[in-house]
Parts: C-alpha cells; structure tokens; sequence
C-alpha cells in the first residue's frame, strides 16, 4: 500500500505559495519547496479522502486487505475486485449471523462462489425461564446441499472445511455437492 510519488499530482496547499514575500520571488526557494510538495501531495490527497478509506466500496484496492484485518472479513487477491468489496462490507454481517442457516449459505456464496440450502436445525433453543426442559436430541444430522453459482464447478474439500469451521459445535454437517440446484416440492420451505 503506497501512496507517494504519483506523478502530475498537484499539492492543495502549495508551500512556495505560504512563504513570505521575499521568497516568492526566489527560484531556488521555490524550487526547493516545488519538490516538497510533490512528496506531500500523496498525504494531503490521502487525509482530504480518509473517509472514503474506511468505506470498502470507495477504498483503493490495495488498501482493501487491510481493512478487511479490522472486521475480520475475507480478503482473497484472487477475486475480482468488486467481490473483494462485497465481502469487506458484508463481513460484520456475516459474523452476527455466524452459527444460522441464513449465515451459513451467505458465507457459502461469498466465500466459494455456490448456492446452497441447509436442512436440519440441530435442536438449538433458548428460553428465558429457568428450568425449560432441553430440545430433544436432533433426528439427523444438518445436510448442507450445495452447487455450481458464480464458480462453474464445486470444490467439496474446501466446502466441507468451511462448513466445518461455520457450523455450530454441537451439529455434525453433512455435505452433498449437487450438479445443479435441487427442484423441490411445492411448500417446501427447507431453503435458505
């Protein structure tokens, strides 16, 4: 990440133009001062623009796998740009839906480029009286349906491990990798 030396680019504040009088008129002062300010163009150009340096859509690129650090997003160099922006701004969203089905299928499409549904719920409840008996055991374990989307094939190894570090501790997940999206019944509502 480097924001110095970009040629043509004019200082906002012009230092030969801040000198006193009696050296607006001398060429090595301003000549000196000249070379001042093309080093610190780069900084007043980057502290005029700081706040579209925290927005993941405006950000400069290079400047994207770095603040994708603060929110613990994923930053993969490989993506496409604009892929790169989505998952930076939708991070903090994924974390809060980190552990449901709903988080599970986004990560899922950001992250490897698939579709995908989840079936089962691994019997998670919570209540606010004391004492509330505990879910039954789940029946099955959680099936994780997925298929081809943005990437025109599936790497069920890297599917399986992220669903392995995505799905609640006490669910066993099982992975099938579809060629194509499932047809369902009508009312079937099990998708995410």
């Amino acid at each position: 990440m480097t924001r110095a030396a970009v040629p043509g680019l004019p200082s906002r504040h012009p230092i030969g133009e801040q000198l006193p009088a009696m050296y607006a008129e001398d060429d090595f002062a301003q000549r000196f001062t000249a070379g001042l300010d093309t080093v610190l163009a780069p900084v007043f150009a980057t502290l005029d623009n700081l706040p579209s340096y925290f927005d993941p859509r405006l950000a400069p690129g290079d400047f994207l796998s770095w603040l994708a650090t603060w929110v613990g997003g994923v930053d993969d160099p490989r993506w496409p740009l604009e892929l790169r922006r989505e998952a930076v701004a939708g991070a903090v969203e994924l974390h809060r839906r980190r552990g449901t089905r709903r988080g599970l299928v986004d990560a899922l499409r950001l992250i490897l480029g698939v579709s995908a549904e989840v079936h089962g719920d691994g019997a998670a409840t919570w209540s606010r009286t004391p004492g509330t008996p505990l879910p039954p055991p789940p029946a099955e374990e959680i099936l994780v349906r997925v298929w081809p989307d943005r990437e025109t094939t599936v790497d069920a190894d890297r599917v399986r491990a992220l669903v392995r570090t995505l799905c609640p501790v006490h669910t066993a997940c099982r992975v099938e990798v579809l060629p194509g999206p499932p047809t369902h019944a009508e009312g079937d509502e099990s998708h995410a």
